[in-house]
């Protein structure tokens, strides 16, 4: 049986949709974050040294970092329709997606939660900088990036319904959670509409239901 190391409000979320996706029977072991720090507890360190989510065990074998994850998930446990093989012309947009989600959409939206950050939790005398250089940062990197990137995806889902092929696959899963994360924070909103009608048209799947009332509160599943 699969085991899910599930972490409130995180990556886990999309592994879990997939098992559900797939039909898997697993189990569900749940953390929560620090409520100073909103890190993962330590807990999950027994589970593999970087204590991080989303970490998976099947067996004896103890999987992390999502990609691997929903890779090994959709080839292992899919019908050959989730995760193209080496061999099938679709499995280069298939790889480029999968890598696309963590190397080049998520790091700006990482950079930019972390400024926001900044701009709040700074000690109150030297507030004023802080901000001042979030916002240098903001103007300069963070936001022409998270356009460019996300203009790219947009003008993409203007030709596709999903990202490889005529059906759903795993890079589809593997790119919900930049996507419906910049939309819940408000990074991004109707003026890609593309973008907004994939996360609605994901986010209302029986197995993404499915997966938010077994994984509890979710803070970027639907409005």
């Amino acid at each position: 049986m699969v085991i899910l190391h599930h972490l409130e409000n995180s990556r886990s979320q999309r592994v879990l949709w997939l098992l559900e996706e797939l039909g898997v029977e697993y189990e569900i072991r749940r953390y929560e974050r620090d409520a100073r720090t909103s890190l993962a507890p330590p807990e999950l360190k027994k589970i593999h040294p970087l204590g991080k989510s989303p970490v998976i065990s099947d067996g004896d074998r103890v999987l992390a970092e999502s990609g691997t994850i929903i890779e090994f998930l959709a080839r292992t446990y899919g019908d050959g329709s989730w995760a193209p093989g080496p061999d099938e012309p679709a499995y280069w947009d298939f790889s480029y997606w999968m890598h696309f989600a963590e190397g080049s959409l998520m790091p700006p939206l990482l950079l930019k939660l972390v400024f926001d950050k900044v701009r709040t939790s700074a000690p109150l005398l030297i507030r004023p900088i802080a901000a001042g250089i979030a916002g240098q940062v903001d103007r300069t990197f963070t936001n022409p990036q998270i356009r460019t990137l996300f203009k790219f995806v947009d003008n993409y889902l203007a030709e596709h319904e999903w990202l490889v092929g005529e059906s759903i696959t795993a890079a589809d899963i593997q790119m919900s959670f930049p996507l419906e994360a910049a939309v819940a924070r408000g990074t991004v909103g109707e003026e890609l509409k593309h973008v907004m009608e994939y996360v609605r048209r994901f986010q209302a799947r029986p197995a993404y239901l499915r997966a938010l009332e077994a994984g509890g509160d979710y803070d970027y599943g639907p409005a």
